[in-house]
C-alpha cells in the first residue's frame, strides 16, 4: 500500500540534522484505526449497545427525584414516595449492572486492538531498512516504541471508556431534556457555542503542539544517547562543552513546549466553566418561567435542573478527555507513521519463482535503471549480486556497479578497509538491506550474524530456539558442541535454564558470539553472512570464536566480512574492496602473491614486509 505519511521530521540544532522517521497524516491515522477495530466490530457494537441502554436506565433518576419533590411539595401522604425510592434502587442495581458490563467490553475492545497496534509496530519496526534506520538515529525509534506506545496505551485504558459513557449521557441526557419540555433543552443549548468555540480552540492548538512536543522529546533522547554512547570520543576531542549546550538546547526546547501545553490546558478549563455558568443559569431561569406559568409543575423544573447538573461531568469528562485524545493520536500518527514506511511497496521484493526448483527470491533495487531485467543466478550458483549499487543518501555512494557470485558451499572472504563497503554489500546479500541499484537473486534462507549480537532475556535454552522454537534439548545440545560451547553451557549454575540476559548469568562478549553461532546452527540457513562476528573476542578470544565460526559454516555457503586476516586464508576466495568496488578476486595465495592490495593489507596485518610463501 501507499503510504499517505508526512513529509519525515527533522530535527536540527546547531546546524546538524536527523531525518527522523514520518508521521501519519490524520486521515490515514483514522484510516489505521478503523482497519484495527475492523477484526472486532461485533465486540465494538455490543459494548457501545449495553452501555446505551446502562445510560438509558440512568437517566430516570432525575424524572423518580422530581416525583418526590412533587409528591412533597403536594403534601401527599409518606406511603406515596415507596414506589419512586423503590424504582430508584432498581435503576442503582441496574445501571451498576450494566455499566459495568458494557465498560468491561470496551475495555476488551481497547486491549485488543492495543494489542494488535503494538504486534503491527514491532513487526514494522523489525523491517525497516538498516539506511533508514540509521539516518533517523535510534533515538527516534525509542521514544515512539516507549513514550508514543504508553501515551496510546494509557488513552486506551482510561480514556475511551470514560469517552464512549460521556458522549452516550450527553447525547441521551439532552434528548431527556426534550422530552421534559423543549424548552429546557433550548435553554440548556446556550452553553454549546461556549463549548464548542472552547473545544475549536483547544483542538487547533493541541494537535499541532503535542506533535511538536513528541518531536522535541525524540530529538532530546537521540541527542541525549549520541552524548552518553560517545562519551569517550566526546571527551577525546574536547567536545563536552558543545554537546552539553547541544542537549541543554533540546531539553529546554521541550520544557518550552511542555509548558506551553499546561498554559492551554489551563485556559481550555476557565473557558468551560464560563459555559457551565452559562447553561445552569438559563435552565433555572427557563424553569423558574415555566412553573411561574403552569406549564410544569416543580418536579419537572427539578429534573430538568439535575439533568443539566448531571451534564457537568460528562461534558467536562468529553471535552477534558481531548486532552488526552490529542496526545494519543500524535502518539498514535508518528506509530502508523513507521507501520506505513515499512509496509510502502517493496520495489525491492521479487516474484515467486514459478520454476518448483528451488531457484531462489530475487531482490531488486529500488531504483533500477529503466529497461534493466532481472538477472537469473546460473544453476550452480547460490547467491548472485550484478551490478550493485548503494547510497546512504545523495551524494553518498557506499557501493559501485558491485557483481558477486558465491557457489554453493563455497566461502568467501570480504576483505578492505575501513568503509570499503564490506558491511553494507554483507547486509544487501543477506536481504536485510536493499540495494539502491542492481539486483540480488540470493538463497531463500539466509542468517547474519554480526558482531553487535544480543542475549535475549530468557533461559540458555529459550535464546537457543528464537532460532528454531521446535529444537529438542538434545538438538540445543548438539548445535552448543558444534561450535565448542557445550562445556561452558553445561558448566553454568543451572545448564540450559540458567537465565541469562538482562538481569540474568552475563556472558562476555566471546561466549555471546558463539551463542549466536549455535543458533545458526539451529536455524540451518543455504547462506550465512558473518559480518565481522569474531571481531568483540579480543585477541584471547579470537581462535575459539575462528573455530567456532568455522564449525558453524560446514556445508553451507558463506560470506565473511573478514576482521582477522586468518579468515581469509581459510577461505575459498577472497574478495577485496576498495572505495565501494571490487578490485581483486581470488584465493589467498594468488592474491597475497600478486602484490596488490590484498597483498598490502597482508603486509601491513602480518607485519611483514615482503609477502609470506607457503
Amino acid at each position: 500500500m501507499t503510504t499517505t505519511a508526512d513529509m519525515p521530521e527533522r530535527a536540527e540544532s546547531d546546524g546538524d540534522s536527523a531525518e527522523l522517521l514520518p508521521v501519519a497524516t490524520p486521515a490515514r491515522t483514522r484510516a489505521a484505526l478503523r482497519a484495527l477495530i475492523r477484526p472486532d466490530r461485533v465486540l465494538a457494537l455490543t459494548g457501545i449497545g449495553v452501555l446505551v441502554a446502562a445510560t438509558a436506565v440512568g437517566l430516570l433518576v432525575q424524572p423518580l427525584l422530581g416525583r418526590i419533590v412533587d409528591i412533597v411539595a403536594d403534601g401527599r401522604p409518606a406511603a406515596d414516595l415507596t414506589l419512586p425510592v423503590v424504582l430508584l434502587v432498581a435503576v442503582a442495581a441496574v445501571q451498576g449492572l450494566t455499566t459495568t458490563i458494557g465498560l468491561t467490553r470496551v475495555a476488551r475492545l481497547g486491549e485488543t486492538v492495543l494489542a494488535r497496534l503494538r504486534e503491527r509496530f514491532v513487526e514494522r519496526a523489525l523491517n525497516l531498512p538498516a539506511d533508514r534506520l540509521e539516518r533517523a538515529g535510534a533515538g527516534d525509534l525509542t521514544a515512539r516504541v516507549t513514550g508514543d506506545v504508553a501515551r496510546v496505551a494509557e488513552a486506551v485504558r482510561s480514556a475511551l471508556p470514560e469517552m464512549a459513557r460521556s458522549v452516550l449521557a450527553i447525547v441521551l441526557t439532552l434528548g431527556a431534556l426534550a422530552l421534559l419540555d423543549v424548552r429546557f433543552l433550548l435553554a440548556a443549548l446556550l452553553a454549546v457555542p461556549v463549548q464548542l468555540l472552547t473545544a475549536r480552540w483547544y483542538v487547533r492548538r493541541a494537535l499541532t503542539l503535542y506533535a511538536d512536543q513528541r518531536i522535541a522529546n525524540g530529538a532530546q533522547q537521540q541527542q541525549l544517547l549520541e552524548t552518553i554512547g560517545g562519551a569517550v570520543t566526546v571527551r577525546g576531542h574536547r567536545l563536552e562543552a558543545r554537546h552539553t549546550e547541544r542537549s541543554a538546547g533540546r531539553s529546554r526546547r521541550a520544557v518550552d513546549l511542555t509548558m506551553r501545553s499546561v498554559n492551554l490546558v489551563l485556559g481550555f478549563y476557565g473557558r468551560l466553566h464560563i459555559a457551565e455558568y452559562i447553561g445552569l443559569a438559563a435552565v433555572l431561569i427557563a424553569g423558574f418561567c415555566l412553573v411561574r406559568d403552569g406549564a410544569v409543575s416543580i418536579g419537572t423544573a427539578t429534573a430538568a435542573a439535575l439533568y443539566f447538573h448531571s451534564l457537568f461531568g460528562p461534558v467536562n469528562a468529553a471535552l477534558v478527555l481531548l486532552d488526552d485524545a490529542q496526545s494519543a493520536a500524535a502518539g498514535l500518527a508518528r506509530l502508523v507513521g513507521v507501520t506505513d514506511l515499512a509496509e510502502e511497496p517493496d520495489p525491492a521484493a521479487g516474484k515467486a519463482d514459478p520454476d518448483p526448483c528451488p531457484v531462489p527470491h530475487q531482490r531488486t533495487a529500488p531504483d533500477a535503471a529503466p529497461g534493466r531485467k532481472a538477472v537469473t543466478a546460473p544453476a550452480t550458483a547460490a547467491v548472485t549480486a550484478h551490478a550493485v549499487g548503494h547510497a546512504y543518501g545523495p551524494g553518498r555512494p557506499v557501493l559501485h556497479e558491485v557483481s558477486l557470485t558465491l557457489e554453493p558451499g563455497e566461502h568467501v572472504a570480504l576483505v578492505g578497509t575501513s568503509g570499503a563497503g564490506k558491511s553494507t554489500l554483507a547486509r544487501i546479500v543477506a536481504g536485510v538491506q536493499q540495494p539502491t541499484s542492481g539486483t540480488v537473486t540470493g538463497a531463500a534462507a539466509v542468517v547474519l550474524v554480526t558482531q553487535e549480537v544480543h542475549v535475549f532475556t530468557g533461559t540458555l535454552a529459550e535464546d537457543l530456539r528464537l532460532a528454531r522454537p521446535d529444537a529438542t534439548d538434545a538438538d540445543l545440545r548438539a548445535a552448543l558442541a558444534t561450535v565448542h560451547a557445550l562445556d561452558w553451557a553445561e558448566a553454568l549454575p543451572d545448564g540450559l535454564g540458567t537465565v541469562v540476559g538482562e538481569g540474568g548469568h552475563r556472558l562476555d562478549p566471546a561466549r555471546a558470539q558463539q551463542l549466536a553461532l549455535a543458533r545458526l546452527v539451529l536455524a540451518d540457513p543455504a547462506l550465512a553472512v558473518l559480518d565481522e562476528a569474531t571481531a568483540e573476542a579480543g585477541s584471547a578470544g579470537a581462535r575459539v570464536l575462528e573455530r567456532s565460526a568455522e564449525a558453524a559454516l560446514a556445508g553451507r555457503t558463506a560470506l565473511v566480512v573478514a576482521h582477522r586476516l586468518t579468515q581469509a586464508v581459510a577461505a575459498d576466495r577472497v574478495v577485496v574492496l576498495e572505495a565501494g568496488r571490487v578490485v581483486e578476486s581470488g584465493p589467498h595465495e594468488e592474491l597475497r602473491d600478486a602484490d596488490g592490495p590484498y597483498a598490502a593489507l597482508w603486509r601491513a596485518w602480518s607485519g611483514s614486509r615482503t609477502a609470506p610463501h607457503p
